[in-house]
């Protein structure tokens, strides 16, 4: 017990010479060492002392929060209020931004439905072959982030065809494909049985269902399930993503789409 007391003041002392080490630095070093951290790190150090304070909330610090283009994105802004308003500082816009997100180019970016925030939405009648494709140039991202893209949809109470078989989703950078999976689109467990056979060339092969990703039920109604993720390193590329079952050979029908949703991933 003596031995722990004595290692936990040790730390406690490291920590607290690390805040002094820090304090003493000038505020230009202090906001060049938090920008290199993150948000939640930069409102963390505040505490230390006024002088690390200052400078974890300057603009050189929040700026690099942001993304590097982020003046050609808002001027891009759908949101007609968006322009009139007024930001007393770089880390205010970012807190305004993650609270309420923008969409650009007046939001034709996407198609949409009633329940949904956008006007239009595309609905599936009945297809044989279900594929799905949206393209998008990374330089629209920021750059050195990790992203994921999220296909958001519906089923309706009278869809069918989604059951049973697995749809393949993949993500193409440029010519590489950096991920493909399967995943079954109806998020309802009753309905999925352990394994099932099918058809892929050269051969039947069985899939074992508890293995694959199933579709959740956002706050908003709709459902999503994740295509995967990328580390955008690349000034401008093109990426593609793709939602497809072309093997199973069964009608579909009662899906909506409202889009494919790209946005940061944590971790």
């Amino acid at each position: 017990m003596e031995k722990e007391n004595y290692d936990t003041k040790k730390e406690e002392q490291k920590e607290k010479s690390a805040a002094v080490l820090l304090d003493e630095l000038p505020e230009g070093c202090i906001a060049k060492i938090v920008s290199l951290t993150t948000p939640a790190d930069a409102c963390r150090v505040s505490c230390v002392s006024a002088t690390v304070r200052s400078a974890a909330a300057s603009d050189y610090v929040w700026s690099n929060f942001l993304p590097s283009d982020y003046p050609t994105i808002l001027s891009r802004s759908a949101d007609p209020h968006f322009s009139s308003l007024s930001f007393s500082s770089k880390k205010q816009l970012f807190s305004y931004l993650s609270d309420n997100p923008i969409l650009i180019d007046e939001g034709k970016k996407w198609i949409s439905h009633p329940e949904s925030r956008f006007k239009e939405v595309a609905r599936l009648k009945v297809v044989w072959w279900f594929e799905i494709r949206g393209k998008i140039r990374t330089s629209e991202l920021s750059l050195n982030t990790n992203y994921a893209a999220y296909l958001v949809f519906k089923l309706q109470d009278e869809a069918y065809g989604f059951e049973y078989y697995p749809t393949e989703v993949s993500l193409v950078l440029g010519d590489d494909e950096i991920c493909s999976k399967s995943v079954v689109l109806n998020p309802m467990n009753e309905e999925m049985p352990g394994q099932f056979w099918h058809w892929d060339e050269p051969d039947y092969i069985v899939t074992n269902y508890s293995t694959l990703s199933r579709p959740k039920e956002r706050a908003d109604g709709w459902l999503e399930i994740e295509i995967g993720d990328f580390f955008n390193r690349y000034g401008d590329n093109e990426m593609e993503m793709k939602v497809m079952e072309v093997k199973a050979g069964e009608p579909k029908s009662g899906f909506i789409l409202q889009g494919i949703e790209i946005r940061p991933k944590a971790g």
